[in-house]
């Protein structure tokens, strides 16, 4: 793993701890899950930009976003209890095999 892929990483693990903060936060009227938010979110953006010196932003953002809405999606079934039926399923199936085509055979990726 390059240093490129590790930035992304840390960056997807940050947004994806923001964005399940977000819910907690209550539209920002609870301090800590609102710090939690901004202090995610800075760190996701911090690190995607130094991906960005290795990485393609297309390639990154694909990566980055496909990942963040496969897990959040997760995140929601599993601890929000939130339902999720077969087409969201095949959907993240889809999106979690786009990004797996991606990283194995995009010269673009390599870079």
């Amino acid at each position: 793993m390059n240093a490129g892929h590790l930035y992304l990483s840390i960056a997807i693990a940050a947004e994806v701890i923001a964005t399940s903060a977000l819910k907690a936060s209550e539209g920002f009227t609870r301090p800590g899950p609102s710090l939690l938010v901004a202090a995610g979110y800075g760190i996701a953006f911090y690190f995607l930009s130094l991906t960005l010196k290795t990485v393609p932003v297309g390639v990154a953002y694909a990566i980055w976003s496909g990942a963040g809405i496969v897990l959040i999606a997760l995140i929601g079934w599993v601890v929000l209890k939130q339902p999720l039926d077969l087409p969201a399923i095949l959907g993240m199936g889809l999106i979690v095999a786009g990004v797996a085509v991606i990283q194995l055979f995009s010269k673009a990726a390599a870079h």
